[in-house]
C-alpha cells in the first residue's frame, strides 16, 4: 500500500482534522464554490424554518475532501439544532442505530460519512425512520418475541459517500436533495486560500500584494480541485516561509516548499509521476491491465484505482479503454514522449471500460 501523500484527499492524522475546524466556514455565506447547491440549501433552509419543520434529509456525494462534512456542520448551525456525526462502518447493529437514533431532539441533524458502508439490515431499519420518524424493533426472540415501535423525533440525516453507485436505490429515494460535490475551480480555491491565509495571520503584503496574490495562485494550481488538499499545501508553505524565508510569501518560497514536498506544478507527486513514467518507459504508452500496473509498481491495485488514477482522468492524462489503460497525447506532451503510431490509428481511445 502507498504511504500517506501529502496530496492525498484524505485527512494526515486527528491533529490535521483539528487544525481543518479552527478553518471550517460556519455558515452558507462564508461556504466557498458549490454555488448551485448553496442556493439549494439556502431556498430549503428558509423554507423549512418558517414552517418550524426539521430540514429534509440531504444525500452528498462526490470525491473525499470536498466538504461534505462541513456542510453538515453548516446546515445543523443554521436550523439551530445539534449534529451528531456517525460513519456507516460505526452502525454495525441495529442496536447502534437504534441507540443514536433514540438521542436525537426535534430538528437535529444526523451526519452519516460513508453511508454507502450500512450493512442491509442496518439500511432496512433506517427506512420507517427517516419516512415516518419511528423504528421498529423486536424484543426477545422465539415465541417470547414482541414487535415494539419506537416514535422518534422528526431530525434530518444527511448522508455522505464517495461511492455513490454502491447505495441501494430504496436508500437513495429517500433523500429529498441528492447532490453531487464537484471539484472546485481554480478561482474559487484561490478565495478559500484567501480565507485560510488570513486565518492562519499570513501576511500576503508582507512584500506586496501582488506576490502574495502570485503565490496563492501558485499553491491553487497544485491543490487538485480539493479544499483539503489546498489547506495542508498552505501549511507547509507557511512553515517553509517561517523557517527558510523570513515569513515571506512569495512565488519562489511556494516552488522551493512545494518542490521539497515532491509536488509538481499540476499537483503530481512522486506516485503519480511512478505511474505516468511506468506507462511510458515499461508499456510504451499502453494500452495495459491495471494489475500489470499494480504490479510493475509494487503498489495494490486499488489504491491506484481509488488515490491515482482519478486524478489523472480529471486532467486529461489518462484514458481507461476497453484494452486497458492508456496514455493520453496531452500526457505523452508532458513527458516529452512520443505516442507510438497506433495509439493515434485506433478508434476506441477514450471507449469506456467494460
Amino acid at each position: 500500500m502507498a504511504k500517506h501523500r501529502i496530496i492525498s484527499a484524505e485527512p494526515e492524522n486527528e491533529t490535521e482534522e483539528h487544525f481543518n475546524q479552527s478553518l471550517r466556514p460556519t455558515t452558507l455565506d462564508d461556504y466557498v464554490g458549490q454555488r448551485k447547491l448553496l442556493e439549494k440549501l439556502s431556498i430549503t433552509l428558509t423554507a423549512v424554518k418558517q414552517r418550524n419543520e426539521p430540514m429534509e434529509h440531504v444525500l452528498l456525494h462526490g470525491p473525499p475532501g470536498l466538504g461534505k462534512t462541513t456542510l453538515a456542520h453548516i446546515i445543523a448551525k443554521e436550523m439551530g439544532t445539534h449534529l451528531t456525526v456517525t460513519s456507516g462502518p460505526a452502525l454495525v447493529r441495529p442496536t447502534d442505530l437504534v441507540g443514536t437514533l433514540t438521542k436525537l431532539q426535534s430538528g437535529d441533524v444526523l451526519f452519516v460519512d460513508e453511508i454507502h458502508r450500512l450493512s442491509a439490515v442496518v439500511e432496512e431499519y433506517l427506512y420507517p425512520a427517516m419516512e415516518d420518524f419511528k423504528i421498529d424493533i423486536t424484543l426477545d426472540s422465539g415465541l417470547h418475541a414482541k414487535n415494539l415501535t419506537l416514535p422518534l423525533k422528526p431530525f434530518c440525516l444527511i448522508g455522505a459517500t464517495t461511492r455513490a453507485g454502491l447505495l441501494s436505490g430504496p436508500m437513495r429515494s429517500r433523500f429529498g436533495i441528492v447532490h453531487n460535490i464537484e471539484f472546485y475551480s481554480d478561482p474559487d480555491l484561490l478565495t478559500l486560500l484567501r480565507r485560510s491565509a488570513s486565518l492562519m495571520d499570513m501576511d500576503l503584503n508582507q512584500n506586496n500584494a501582488t506576490s502574495g496574490a502570485e503565490a496563492l495562485k501558485a499553491i491553487s494550481k497544485r491543490c487538485r480541485g480539493t479544499p483539503r488538499i489546498a489547506n495542508r499545501l498552505l501549511r507547509r508553505v507557511r512553515d517553509y516561509s517561517q523557517v527558510r524565508a523570513d515569513n515571506r510569501l512569495a512565488l519562489d518560497v511556494v516552488h522551493q516548499a512545494l518542490k521539497l514536498e515532491g509536488v509538481d506544478d499540476l499537483g503530481l507527486d512522486e506516485l503519480d509521476r511512478k505511474y505516468l513514467n511506468v506507462l511510458r518507459d515499461i508499456y510504451q504508452g499502453g494500452p495495459v491491465g491495471l494489475e500489470a500496473i499494480a504490479a510493475t509498481l509494487g503498489e495494490d491495485a486499488g489504491t491506484l484505482e481509488d488515490v491515482v488514477e482519478p486524478y489523472l482522468l480529471q486532467i486529461g492524462f489518462l484514458a481507461r479503454t476497453r484494452k486497458g489503460r492508456q496514455l493520453t497525447p496531452q500526457a505523452a506532451t508532458h513527458l516529452g514522449f512520443t505516442l507510438p503510431a497506433r495509439h493515434t490509428q485506433e478508434n476506441d481511445l477514450f471507449d469506456t471500460e467494460t
